[in-house]
């Protein structure tokens, strides 16, 4: 589980039942009339409190939509009310309101200002009965408006429809389908299959006679009885969620249980589906969580209890990721699988860093290798790396720096080789340290660097000058140099 620290994220997100319950709104102007519309879509009695007001506000009082007392706001205008809203332009006066609610304990809103409010109206994307809420925590209000037209854009309103055809069947579904796990499973192919397409095409009558055949037809319903379960491992990226792949995401929004290393960044946890169970497998040099035997029995395991597995790694699964290992074990057990390939750190780092992995004017190659020690010495093939018009990529090479460094330098690469360490490559705290096989083990030291950072050695490095700038993401990342 990702704890976020409160100061990040004081809002607690939640919908709250309001219907029959009481609600005051101080305030008649055009931003009174907008949470008043709000609160009466909710079910809620208004009561609105206000010398003056709009004409919107008078006509829903005549039509005995809300109740309008035309006065000014007093302190006890709250007694009995379940939740208060302050929308006038006197600070004075919606401090009164504030202070009255919160002595009351009652919920109060304030417009535009969240220090006066116990909870913030977020910007919502309505598609009865589905409900979709942004909030910024009252810090970007403009934001959250502009993320609302994006999901409207994506979001079409046949959603709603299909969101109340599945309340609709949802209890025979229960009785039909007991066991939770068959029961989501049977849910997805719905959202995924025709009854969706027919309710989203606007037959809705087509949409729920299907429903109801595929609920009543034995055959059906045997299709999403538990199978011996499903391995997915997946490349999470290196480490920036924008870069996760569209069909990582809906694997991880399916997973039942989600294996993940420490490479995988709590954001990219986050987006597991929530109620899936989440283990931490991380590896770290001399650090493991589990032993990778260990990792690979526990996902048999797993899958023979029926779970939908993702084995969450970061990068890419086949690039020094022990993918290959890990389904050499699935398939000896007979355990369906696949792989979902991700953005390797390499392409990450070198895209963020502004640094090319080839380029015509000077590397026509490039070579990926792992930098681990063996018996505290980098074991590679020297002759190979040490090459003219060639970049080199070296994951995990943090702890054996200067060996590589010099071993690339003895075998034929000048010492003046431009080389740079990309720290934490594509996250917020990324860092890029430069120097050369001469100067860059020294320059890493003065920096501290940690893991997780890879080398790029090559000519190339040397265009990071003139290429690192905002169109490579995060390029323009704080920059150590060595000389």
């Amino acid at each position: 589980m990702t704890l976020v620290p409160p100061q990040d994220r004081a809002y607690f997100a939640a919908f709250l039942d309001l219907r029959g319950k009481a609600g005051v709104v101080v305030g008649g102007g055009a931003v009174a009339a907008l949470k008043i519309q709000t609160l009466l879509r909710s079910g809620v009695r208004v009561t609105v409190i206000a010398p003056r007001c709009e004409a919107l506000v008078a006509e829903l009082a005549v039509l005995g939509a809300i109740r309008l007392e035309r006065r000014r706001f007093q302190p006890g205008d709250l007694v009995g009310a379940d939740i208060a809203i302050a929308a006038t332009d006197d600070r004075l006066v919606n401090e009164a309101v504030s202070a009255a609610a919160r002595a009351l304990r009652i919920p109060v809103n304030v417009a535009d200002d969240a220090a006066l409010s116990s909870f913030i109206m977020p910007s919502v994307v309505d598609r009865p009965p589905l409900q979709i809420a942004i909030s910024s925590a009252g810090v970007s209000p403009v934001l959250a408006r502009k993320v609302r037209t994006l999901i409207v854009a994506a979001v079409p309103h046949a959603f709603g429809r299909l969101a109340a055809l599945a309340g609709r069947f949802r209890a025979l579904s229960k009785r039909r389908i007991p066991d939770p796990e068959a029961r989501r499973r049977f849910w997805e192919a719905v959202m995924d299959g025709p009854v969706a397409e027919a309710a989203l095409a606007g037959n809705d009558d087509l949409a729920a006679r299907l429903l109801h055949e595929s609920l009543g037809r034995k055959d059906e319903l045997d299709k999403v009885k538990i199978p011996s379960g499903f391995v997915s491992l997946v490349g999470a990226g290196p480490g920036d969620p924008e870069l996760l792949t569209l069909r990582a995401l809906r694997v991880m929004q399916r997973a039942s249980v989600v294996l993940y290393d420490h490479l995988v960044s709590p954001a990219l946890v986050d987006l597991v589906r929530r109620d899936a169970e989440r283990i931490y497998v991380g590896k770290e040099c001399d650090n493991h969580a589990l032993p990778q035997a260990e990792i690979n029995r526990l996902m048999v395991r797993l899958a023979r209890e029926g779970k939908r597995v993702v084995r969450l790694k970061g990068g890419d699964p086949f690039i020094f990721g022990r993918g290959g290992e890990e389904i050499e074990t699935l398939a000896a057990h007979g355990i369906p699988f696949e792989v979902v390939p991700g953005i390797t750190a390499a392409a990450g780092a070198a895209a963020y860093a502004g640094i090319p992995l080839t380029h015509r004017d000077c590397a026509d190659a490039c070579v990926f290798v792992t930098g681990h020690l063996k018996d505290g010495a980098a074991v590679l093939d020297w002759t190979s790396l040490a090459r003219p018009r060639q970049t080199v990529v070296v994951y995990m090479g943090v702890g054996g720096l200067a060996a590589i460094c010099e071993g690339l330098a003895a075998h034929g690469l000048s010492p003046e080789t431009p080389a740079a360490l990309v720290e934490r490559a594509t996250l917020p705290g990324q860092r890029v340290v430069e120097g050369t096989l001469a100067t860059l083990a020294a320059a890493a030291q003065a920096a501290k660097v940690r893991p997780p950072a890879l080398l790029i050695v090559g000519e190339v490095v040397r265009l990071r000058s003139r290429l690192s700038c905002d169109g490579y993401g995060r390029a323009a990342a704080e920059t150590a140099a060595a000389t």
